[in-house]
């Protein structure tokens, strides 16, 4: 659309020796004013210039006045992304405000084309009631008392039509953000399964999973957070599946968020609804699977989608939830047992066999007769505790440089790192083979897990560990392991332990984590969340 300042007919109206509300510009001294003073400041004496006070959110009644507050609080004729089309239609002055590169350009031109009909005689005393209910040709077409909410429209990606004479505002949905297609994503790959996964847009994501859960009873609020950014929220749940209380204490947090903005959209969110602190470990669990969070719906659970973001947080959570991954449910019931076990045993080694080692190794008379053949003959020319943490500062310093590496040059720097780095350094003694196989086998158990956060927390859990060996031996292993074990256990997601069901107790949820069970056996839903209907299977009756 291009921006137009005069319409069709276009003729100053009013009394032009009247005061208008509004300022007709700024001076240089007052802009200069304005870039030095703080941001408060600078919209307080906005407001004070342009509106009396208490009609800040009334919407002018003469298109001039709107033309001029827009100048001074969206900036019109400042921002070139900032549209304004003014045209008359039957004798009616009309000005659409968009922002270009959020609206869908042929419908807008669509329902400018369907105005253009219009006669004088087609126009009752009511004009805006005529435009909303006759003429204009939108599907989602709205009315709007309030200023605010019809900027915080406009900037959302909606199309406000002024008429002149009207205190109100005609609001158009159409919206088409920039967005790239549905694609698999990157850490939650299946063998078998939808190659679809969320992308940036929230609509697109809200209907990925509506596709999915074709019920009634499911419900997608929708609140903004930000001053500034006004973001996007939308809470999906089952609403006579979810608890009420989970929900109500959902939303409380995320309406009592009071930022800027969250430019990082979901993770900063979270850290200001979880609020835990220095807590490695991730209280809430991402997806960027349509089908794993329609699953956890039908649990019972609460998602909440950010817009901008290609992932969707699931609440509340579990260490337990954390560590099953999507691939399991897509095989066998006795495949997915086995592939569950095998990941179970990779985080296991990945937490405790670099320590283990490490104490045998410093203590070999409490090492078990049946692994003797631990230990290496040669300590190398560092001490075993230095080579740990310096393969484990290596192994992170690899994963960084492959995220930023250019998928072209991803095999040269594997062999720079497999050659250059590992081999020689073991030639030269400054590592033994030992380390870097354990080494290998941890950075393997981190990568098995599928919470990319959860694997990253275990890492840290797997440093304290090692320290703890190295300085207090046998009891720094066990105060460290029980302080640990202590901490998770007092750890809550949305009021709710966090290592259930081992702690609290479940045996029938603790059986349901080792076995993956085939689907007509799994009828109820997980006591955490405490659903409204337990049973899974919709009655026969």
């Amino acid at each position: 659309m291009r921006d137009s300042h005069s319409g069709q007919g276009h003729e100053e109206q009013g009394d032009k020796h009247a005061m208008p509300p509004y300022p007709p510009a700024i001076t240089e001294e007052q802009q200069r004013e304005e870039s030095v003073a703080p941001a408060s400041m600078r919209i307080k004496k906005t407001s004070s210039m342009s509106l009396e006070d208490g009609e800040e959110n009334y919407i002018p009644n003469q298109l001039d006045d709107v033309l001029r507050r827009l100048e001074h609080e969206i900036g019109y004729k400042t921002s070139f992304d900032v549209v304004v089309r003014e045209m008359t239609f039957g004798d009616k002055r009309t000005a659409m405000l968009c922002m270009n590169g959020l609206v869908k350009d042929t419908l807008l031109t669509e329902v400018l084309n369907r105005l253009t009909f219009l006669q004088p005689d087609d126009l009752s005393s009511h004009a805006l009631h005529s435009f909303l209910d006759l003429y204009v040709p939108a599907a989602q077409v709205t009315k709007e008392d309030d200023w605010n909410k019809m900027l915080s429209g406009v900037l959302s990606g909606g199309t406000a039509l002024f008429i002149d004479g009207e205190s109100s505002v005609i609001m158009i949905d159409a919206k088409e953000f920039p967005a790239r297609g549905p694609e698999e994503p990157s850490l939650e790959k299946v063998v078998r399964g939808s190659r679809d996964g969320f992308v940036e847009t929230l609509m697109v994501n809200v209907s990925l999973v509506r596709r999915r859960v074709r019920d009634p009873q499911l419900r997608y609020e929708i609140v903004q957070v930000g001053e500034r950014t006004k973001t996007d929220v939308c809470i999906a749940y089952i609403n006579d599946l979810v608890d009420k209380e989970l929900l109500k204490s959902i939303k409380n947090k995320i309406k009592m968020v009071k930022l800027d903005g969250l430019p990082l959209a979901d993770k900063q969110l979270e850290e200001a609804t979880v609020k835990r602190g220095w807590n490695p470990f991730p209280l809430v669990r991402y997806s960027e699977r349509p089908d794993t969070v329609a699953a956890h719906l039908l649990e019972g659970s609460v998602a909440v989608f950010v817009d901008t973001s290609p992932s969707v947080m699931t609440l509340p959570t579990t260490y337990t939830d954390l560590i099953q991954h999507a691939e399991e449910n897509r095989q066998t019931p006795f495949i997915g047992t086995y592939l569950r076990w095998v990941r179970f045993l990779g985080i296991f080694a990945s937490l405790f066999m670099l320590p283990l080692w490490l104490l045998f190794v410093m203590h070999p008379e409490i090492k078990p007769v049946a692994l003797e053949f631990l230990g290496p003959s040669k300590t190398g020319q560092l001490p075993l505790f230095v080579q740990f943490l310096l393969a484990e500062i290596g192994v992170d310093l690899l994963r960084m440089a492959s995220v930023h590496t250019p998928s072209s040059l991803a095999t040269a720097m594997s062999l720079v790192a497999a050659i250059l780095i590992g081999d020689i350094a073991v030639q030269t003694g400054v590592f033994v083979n030992e380390v870097i196989l354990y080494m290998a086998v941890s950075a393997i158990g981190m990568f098995a897990t599928p919470s990319y956060e959860l694997g990253l927390a275990n890492r840290i859990v797997r440093l304290v560990l090692i320290v703890a060996v190295a300085a207090f031996s046998v009891p720094g292993f066990v105060i460290a392991t029980t302080a640990i074990l202590l901490m998770l256990v007092c750890e809550r997601s949305f009021n709710r332990p966090y290592m259930w069901p081992i702690i609290p107790f479940d045996m029938r949820a603790v059986w349901g984590i080792i076995i993956r069970q085939p689907v007509l056996y799994n009828r109820y839903r997980p006591n955490i969340l405490k659903p409204q209907q337990r049973d899974k299977m919709p009655s026969t009756e």
